[in-house]
């Protein structure tokens, strides 16, 4: 936590942040364009982002691109904001962006657990249910298989649908989803949802890439994730429940 504190402490490293908050996934020469100093000097804070898990970077054919990631900050306010405010005004900032591509997004967190325990609690719903606002998903979790997130009321209405796509026990599960909560969110069409876990040492690296969704897609599809994730990481460390938002919705 206080590696977060220390890069957004610096304006500089703040207004890289609003940048990719502005647009998300730019490149080192797209972000350098903003500012008067060096490449050197972008590219040395933009690395203190990225070791603060702040900024999140892949690579695209020769390109690396540079993802906000907002998991970190997420984790702040449940630690230091929640006990001071209401409940209702505990939510992220709009995460809303227009892209010449299809939209991604990408959230890691370091969650302090064994990759076989953090697998049981992305595959089983009723795990999934205590940090999920409620919701139950439900699959065997074999490549071509239904799945799908079940409402907290049980009353058989069904929240996200998809298929698995991708399952390697432990490492990495790829499914697609199509949200269907509301018209609005339904109108999205289907996107991806791809779970990396990665060991480091008593730990694991939880990678959630969000993407084919189309340019300018709502923010109703993955400005849940922050929470989502939170709440998992709380889960796993603490076997306590966060009081989110989202799970105040159905309760």
């Amino acid at each position: 936590m206080d590696e977060v504190f220390k890069a957004l402490a610096d304006p500089t490293r703040r207004q890289l942040l609003d940048e990719l908050f502005r647009r998300d996934g730019q490149s080192l020469t797209a972000l350098e364009q903003h500012f008067t100093m060096s490449r050197f000097g972008v590219a040395k804070h933009l690395k203190q982002l990225e070791e603060a898990g702040l900024v999140v970077v892949r690579r695209r054919g020769r390109e690396k691109l540079h993802f906000l990631n907002p998991v970190p900050i997420r984790l702040i306010h449940d630690r230091w904001v929640s006990k001071y405010a209401e409940p209702w005004a505990a939510t992220l900032s709009g995460l809303k962006s227009t892209l010449e591509t299809p939209m991604e997004k990408i959230f890691e967190i370091y969650i302090r657990t064994t990759p076989e325990r953090l697998w049981e609690a992305i595959t089983d719903g009723e795990t999934r249910s205590k940090y999920q606002f409620g919701a139950r998903v439900v699959s065997d979790w074999t490549v071509g298989s239904p799945v799908t997130l079940g409402h907290p009321g049980g009353d058989g209405l069904v929240l996200t649908e998809g298929e698995v796509l991708e399952v390697d026990p432990g490492r990495r599960l790829v499914h697609t989803m199509h949200a269907l909560w509301s018209d609005a969110a339904a109108a999205e069409g289907v996107s991806r949802v791809t779970w990396e876990i990665e060991p480091v040492q008593d730990s694991c690296r939880l990678t959630v890439t969000h993407d084919q969704m189309r340019e300018g897609a709502s923010e109703e599809l993955y400005g849940g994730w922050p929470m989502i994730l939170s709440g998992l990481k709380t889960w796993l460390e603490t076997g306590t429940t966060l009081t989110t938002p989202g799970s105040l919705m159905y309760a």
